[in-house]
C-alpha cells in the first residue's frame, strides 16, 4: 500500500444480468495520493464489470508493471489486463501481448483516448476494448462516495445502474475497439 493512501471500504452488491454474475463484494480500496476519486471509482467499476474468478486490483498505480485491474487463473497466469484512465499506446500494447484479454476503462473523453492511440502499434488492437460511461456519471458516483460506501451495481441490457450511499445513478456502458 502506498504511503499517503486513503483507504475506502466498499460493500458492493453486484448483479450483472448480462453476464450472469451475482456477487456480494467487500473491498478495501487504497486511493493513492496522486489518484483522483473519479479514477478510483472507474477502477472499482472496471473490477465490478469485469468480475470473474481471479480478479484483483493490480499494482499499476504504485509504479508496478501491472495494470489497475488483473485477472489471473488458478496457476497464476495472466488472463486479463484491464487499464484505467488514458494509458499510453505502448502500455496497452504490452498488456495485449501479455494477456488473453485487454480492456481500458476511462472516465475521460473516449474519443480523445482513442485518438492518442491512432497510428501507434497495439498488439491485437481489434480485440482491445475501450469502455466508457455517460458524461458526468463517474463524477456523480465519485461525489457520493465516502470512506465507507455501500453500493448496488446492476447491469442489464448494456445499462449500468448504481446506487451509492442512497443516491441512484444510471449510465450506458459504451464500448469500441482500439483498432
Amino acid at each position: 500500500m502506498a504511503i499517503g493512501a486513503t483507504i475506502h471500504t466498499f460493500d458492493v452488491q453486484l448483479s450483472d444480468v448480462d453476464r450472469g454474475v451475482y456477487e456480494q463484494l467487500s473491498l478495501k480500496v487504497a486511493q493513492h495520493a496522486s489518484e483522483t476519486v473519479p479514477f478510483m471509482v472507474t477502477r472499482l467499476l472496471a473490477l465490478c464489470l469485469e468480475h470473474e474468478e481471479g480478479i484483483a486490483f493490480g499494482s499499476g498505480l504504485t509504479g508496478g508493471d501491472e495494470p489497475a485491474v488483473v485477472v489471473r487463473d488458478r496457476t497464476g497466469a495472466l488472463v486479463a489486463w484491464i487499464e484505467v484512465g488514458a494509458p499510453e499506446a505502448e502500455r496497452v500494447h504490452r498488456g495485449s501481448m501479455a494477456a488473453e484479454r485487454t480492456a481500458v476503462y476511462t472516465h475521460r473523453d473516449a474519443e480523445r483516448v482513442a485518438a492518442r492511440w491512432s497510428g501507434k502499434r497495439i498488439h491485437r488492437a481489434e480485440d482491445v476494448r475501450l469502455v466508457w460511461f455517460d458524461p458526468g456519471f463517474v463524477d456523480a458516483v465519485a461525489d457520493a462516495v465516502a470512506r465507507r460506501t455501500t453500493m448496488v451495481v446492476s447491469v442489464m441490457e448494456g445499462v449500468l445502474y448504481v446506487e451509492v450511499n442512497g443516491t441512484t445513478l444510471t449510465s450506458g456502458v459504451h464500448e469500441r475497439r482500439a483498432g
